[in-house]
């Protein structure tokens, strides 16, 4: 057992410089934005950063409502929501979540797999013991179109066999919020605003960062990204006995920065939208021609990387981070849990 604990686990960590693409297809909890020798956001960041949709709280939510054929008609196929099970462990509890491509994503131990009679597959991170099993439906596709075979098999074994309700976070797309108000209507809810914070940093040691990235390994600068959003100093000598973080070289020290988080249910829709305005605040001389965005997803989510199933065990990782540079390129790090599949 103390072999276990003193080996550190398998990380995951792929790195790309490439041009903008779109938004990622996935479930965000957290976007993490650093904007070096700048002490309060630009106006049109803070209205970006205050703009963000608000998402719902349905308490008990009974999954089989997810089927609803208004629902599915108005919200699902229009790709206008997505949603995730509250305060679900993967590990150990029931999981759902409704990725914003329309695939229904349930992570079930043994015996509720049994009992919903759908086809699944063993889930690869307890192949041991066939404890948990993973269904992966696409909503939008013709074989579960409402009154078919595979529709009715799917709303019967969640509404009468397994019966599996849980409380469940659920976020619309812009212009999305009518589309929900039948599916609140039988539900107990609460309407939530994703939480803003930001942090005045003043003399931040940072590496000297350029847009070929050759003097910096990704892996430290990650570590000091993660430290700085924490509030962590890093300075501190390699032998400190409470930590031995420090800033990766080399170095240079910022007269200021600014430290921004906005944490709820995102969609994909306001994070590209946040990154677009930094692109354009980039676009303006300024003394650093550089920023970074960090998008976590949620720990406990059944999907991963390329709707891959995901899996917590030691961590739990789930994120990616933009290194943003004003001619318009990146740097892009896509990190997942030690034991997932490699991020595409």
């Amino acid at each position: 057992m103390f072999g276990d604990l003193e080996r550190t686990p398998r990380t995951l960590l792929v790195c790309d410089r490439s041009s903008f693409l779109d938004e990622k297809n996935r479930l965000s909890s957290q976007v993490s934005m650093l904007l070096p020798e700048c002490s309060s956001a630009p106006s049109h960041l803070e209205a970006v950063l205050n703009s963000f949709n608000s998402f719902y709280l349905i308490r008990k939510l009974p999954i089989h409502e997810l089927l609803d054929k208004h629902f599915l008609e108005t919200s699902v196929h229009q790709g206008l929501v997505s949603g995730l099970s509250y305060r679900t462990r993967i590990d150990e509890d029931n999981c759902v979540a409704l990725m914003p491509n329309g695939h229904l994503s349930l992570s079930l131990d043994k015996d509720s797999f049994e009992l919903l009679g759908v086809e699944g597959k063993l889930s690869k991170f307890n192949q041991r013991t066939n404890g948990r099993y993973v269904v992966s439906v696409d909503l939008t596709d013709s074989s579960l179109a409402p009154g078919g075979r595979g529709y009715q098999r799917l709303v019967t074994g969640l509404r009468s066999r397994l019966q599996l309700k849980t409380d469940f976070l659920l976020s619309h797309h812009p212009g999305g919020g009518a589309s929900l108000q039948a599916l609140l209507s039988r539900c107990d809810w609460s309407e939530h605003r994703p939480e803003v914070r930001s942090h005045a940093l003043t003399d931040l040691f940072c590496p000297l960062l350029t847009s070929d990235l050759q003097s910096c390994d990704p892996h430290l600068l990650l570590e000091w990204l993660g430290a700085v959003d924490a509030g962590v100093s890093c300075e501190n000598s390699s032998s400190s006995f409470l930590s031995s973080l420090v800033c990766p070289e080399p170095k240079t020290t910022m007269s200021r920065a600014l430290s921004v988080s906005v944490c709820g249910l995102l969609s994909p829709q306001d994070v590209h939208r946040l990154i677009q305005q930094i692109r354009c605040y980039l676009d303006q001389p300024r003394l650093e021609s550089w920023a970074s965005l960090t998008v976590h997803g949620f720990v406990d989510s059944p999907v991963s990387w390329g709707g891959d199933e995901h899996g917590v065990l030691r961590g739990g990782e789930n994120f990616y981070s933009l290194l943003m540079f004003h001619d318009h390129t990146y740097h892009l790090h896509l990190g997942t849990g030690a034991h997932d599949t490699c991020p595409p």
